[in-house]
């Protein structure tokens, strides 16, 4: 159970998004004016620092209420979920970091918007010749290279970018998220992408050319291979949102019995909310279990959120009749959600446990 320190928090998010983002959700899906209202609310109740430490304003939420949080917001819109926990992870990976200065110029503006920060460090999972890269210089680093998804143009005006140093090690900075032409140094930003949900987030990608930073905008360096191993740590913990997901499909074909008056409606939601309830209770377990370890079973357990994403999704959809079809529908958009939620953070061990599930006989 959540202290009641947290569980305050939490009440406060969720009367928030009860009240004011799940009647606008199909908006916030199609318009960006929307999104910004949403996150704004968000900023307005001091929610988008949660896991900041005390001494820097709190209200340092705990694991389980945080991914109780992050669930939440994944049931009530996809977008802002998605949007809200950029800004959660820079705040996550400057508390961690190394720069002490930093810290104490940053984390005090960073739960009520006066200061928003994204990430962009995705490019250090992928294989071979790295796409971004730090150079060490006489006062800081030069970086160069590429960034193929930062989320939350027109919102941050700033992001977290990750590159590989010489050594193999991985610089984490604060650069801003604009086109900028300093003398002989180039920040070009590209269009936002056209994605099948969460559009409204302005996911875009960068191109840096000797870009110079100080020490004073260097978050932290972690050492190789520290992506991986926190892919493994987020295996479970990534799971919430698509849990998220899956009620916001149960939601829809709740509604539709409640309209329809069909018991087989009920029914299904009976199972399927068994099934969620289920599916948390054993992450939680495994978490519990093996901490920050990579199991089987944690694959497994990730797999079957992924899965109750789609199937609740498709419920919804199933329920709603030919309404779904709509673009305008929300089982369009949670379906559309449930598509992001099963490749965000996905690594290799991940993809082969989801197809696995998919594939195996019923």
């Amino acid at each position: 159970m959540p202290s009641e320190r947290d569980q305050a928090v939490l009440d406060l998010a969720e009367k928030f998004l009860v009240e004011e983002v799940k009647p606008n959700a199909g908006a916030i899906d199609t318009d960006q004016g929307a999104l910004g209202l949403a996150l704004q609310g968000l900023c307005a109740r001091n929610l988008m620092a949660l896991k900041r430490p005390k001494e820097f304003g709190g209200p340092a939420l705990e694991e389980p209420a945080f991914r109780t949080f992050q669930e939440s917001v994944a049931r009530y819109s996809g977008s802002l979920a998605f949007l809200q926990t950029q800004h959660q992870s820079a705040v996550s990976m400057i508390v961690r970091g190394s720069n002490e200065a930093l810290k104490k110029d940053c984390l005090p503006l960073m739960a009520d918007g006066t200061k928003l920060v994204g990430i962009g460090f995705s490019q250090l999972r992928r294989p071979g010749p790295p796409l971004m890269v730090a150079e060490p210089m006489s006062e800081g680093y030069v970086l160069r290279g590429s960034v193929p998804w930062i989320t939350g143009l027109g919102f941050f005006p700033e992001f977290l970018v990750g590159a590989q140093l010489p050594d193999g090690s991985s610089l984490f900075a604060v650069i801003p998220l604009a086109n900028v032409d300093s003398q002989d140094a180039r920040i070009t930003v590209s269009e936002p992408m056209r994605l099948a949900a969460m559009e409204t987030a302005q996911t875009v990608s960068a191109e840096v050319r000797d870009w110079k930073i100080s020490q004073d905008h260097v978050v932290d360096i972690k050492p190789p291979g520290w992506i991986h191993s926190s892919d493994q740590i987020n295996i479970v913990l990534q799971a919430y949102f698509a849990l998220g997901g899956a009620r916001a499909g149960l939601d829809i074909v709740l509604q539709a019995y409640e309209k329809k008056g069909h018991a087989f409606l009920k029914d299904c939601w009976d199972r399927l909310d068994a099934e969620i309830l289920a599916c948390r209770n054993a992450m939680e377990e495994a978490q519990r279990l093996s901490g920050e370890a990579t199991t089987d079973e944690k694959l497994k357990l990730r797999a079957w959120a992924i899965d109750l994403a789609v199937r609740c999704a498709h419920a919804g959809v199933a329920a709603s009749s030919g309404a779904a079809n709509d673009v305008r529908h929300p089982a369009q958009r949670v379906f559309r959600e449930a598509l992001v939620y099963t490749v965000s953070a996905q690594t290799l061990p991940i993809m082969e446990a989801t197809v696995e599930r998919l594939s195996r006989a019923s």
